[in-house]
C-alpha cells in the first residue's frame, strides 16, 4: 500500500527514540509504528489496541503514524532492533523478509466473503503456528494478522477483462509476486513508491493502480482515475507484531494484555472495515458521480482466474518446499472456516 522505499531519519531523532526506547522496560512507555493515518484502517486497529492495553494495565503506548519515523522499511528495522515494541506492516513489505509472506499475493487464494475471512484470520494454523515461526526467526512475535478490505484496481480505461490491461502501466508495491501478477493479468506492472503514484496518474506515467476501498477515498486516487473495478483478485492483509525479545521479557500478565489487546481490536477491526469500505465508496461516488465503478462477472473474470495459476506456481518456485507447505495449509485453513 505504501511505499517501501526508505526515507532517511535525522540522527537526532532516532537517538532521541533509542533513548526512550531504553526507558520503555521500566517505564511501559511503548512504541508502536504504522503504515496509514489515524484515521485509516491499520490507524484504529492501533487506537483500539492501544485503549485495551491502558485500559487494563499500567502501561502506556504511542502510536507513531506513516511517515513519523519514516517508510516501511524504517520503521521494520527499528522493531527489529527494539527501537519500536510494536509495528504493523503488510506482508506486502514483509514478503522481503519473509518470502513466503507473499503467499497473500496469489490472486483468488482469499474469499471476498467477509465473514468467512473474519475466521479464517482468527483460526488458520497457518497464520496462527506456521508464520508465528516464520516471524519469530527475523526477531519478531506474530501478534495477528487481519483483512483491510477487498482490492480494487482503479484506471483510466475500463476494465472488463485482461485484455483491456494491455500494455497499461500499472502500478505495484515492490513484491514480487505482485510484479508476477499483473504481468499474467497482461499490463506492465510498474513498481513505483507510494509518495510518486498520485503525480504518476496525473502524468500518465502509470494508467493504473490497486489498493482497499478506503484507501482510496483517503488518498483521493479517485480524481486521477476514472475506473474502479471489482475483479475479486485479493484482500489485502496487515500483520501487527511485536520485537521479540521485548515480548518473551514481558511478565506473563502484561503478556496476556498484549494478546487481549490485539485480540479486542481484531474483533472490532473485522467489522468496521466492511462498514468503511461501503461508506467510502459513497463518498467516492458523491465526490466524482462520473467515476464507472464495475464489480466483473464470473465470466469476466475467468482470464484472471486462469492467471492465478501461473503465479501460483511462480510463488512455488520463488519458495521452494516451504512456500508449497504454508500455500497446502493455507488452502486447507480456508476450507476449514467455510462454515
Amino acid at each position: 500500500m505504501k511505499t517501501s522505499i526508505r526515507s532517511s531519519l535525522g540522527g537526532a531523532a532516532v537517538a532521541a527514540i533509542m533513548l526512550a526506547s531504553s526507558m520503555a522496560a521500566h517505564a511501559g512507555d511503548w512504541k508502536y509504528a504504522f503504515e496509514e493515518s489515524l484515521t485509516e484502517v491499520q490507524g484504529v486497529y492501533a487506537t483500539k489496541f492501544k485503549e485495551y492495553v491502558e485500559a487494563n494495565s499500567d502501561n502506556t503506548i504511542q502510536l507513531f503514524p506513516y511517515g513519523t519515523l519514516g517508510e516501511s522499511a524504517d520503521i521494520m528495522e527499528q522493531a527489529q532492533a527494539g527501537i519500536l515494541q510494536f509495528v504493523n506492516q503488510s506482508p506486502g513489505f514483509t514478503g522481503a523478509l519473509i518470502p513466503e509472506a507473499q503467499v497473500f499475493f496469489v490472486p483468488y487464494l482469499l474469499p471476498t466473503d467477509q465473514d468467512h475471512l473474519a475466521r479464517f484470520y482468527k483460526q488458520s494454523k497457518a497464520i496462527n503456528e506456521d508464520f508465528k515461526e516464520l516471524y519469530a526467526k527475523q526477531g519478531l512475535e506474530l501478534l495477528v494478522m487481519y483483512p483491510e478490505g477487498e482490492v480494487a484496481m482503479t484506471t483510466k480505461s475500463p476494465v472488463k477483462s485482461c485484455a483491456d490491461l494491455n500494455e497499461v502501466k500499472f502500478r505495484v508495491m515492490t513484491n514480487p509476486l505482485l510484479v508476477e501478477s499483473y504481468k499474467a493479468f497482461g499490463a506492465t506492472p510498474t513498481p513505483l513508491p507510494w509518495g510518486e503514484v498520485y503525480g504518476g496518474l496525473q502524468t500518465n506515467i502509470i494508467q493504473g493502480q490497486e489498493n482497499p476501498t478506503f484507501f482510496l477515498y483517503s488518498t483521493k486516487i479517485y480524481e486521477v482515475t476514472d475506473h474502479i473495478t471489482y475483479a475479486g483478485h485479493n484482500n489485502f492483509t496487515t500483520a501487527l507484531m511485536a520485537n521479540k525479545d521485548f515480548y518473551d521479557g514481558l511478565s506473563d500478565a502484561d503478556k496476556k494484555v498484549v494478546e487481549d489487546a490485539a485480540a479486542s481490536a481484531y474483533d472490532y477491526i473485522a467489522e468496521y472495515q466492511i462498514s468503511l469500505a461501503e461508506s467510502e465508496l459513497e463518498k467516492i461516488k458523491a465526490a466524482k458521480p462520473e467515476m464507472t465503478i464495475t464489480v466483473l462477472s464470473e465470466e469476466e473474470r475467468k482470464c484472471f482466474k486462469d492467471a492465478a495459476a501461473d503465479v501460483e506456481a511462480k510463488f512455488i518456485e520463488m519458495t521452494g518446499d516451504s512456500g508449497k507447505a504454508i500455500l497446502d495449509q493455507l488452502k486447507a485453513d480456508l476450507d476449514a472456516t467455510k462454515n
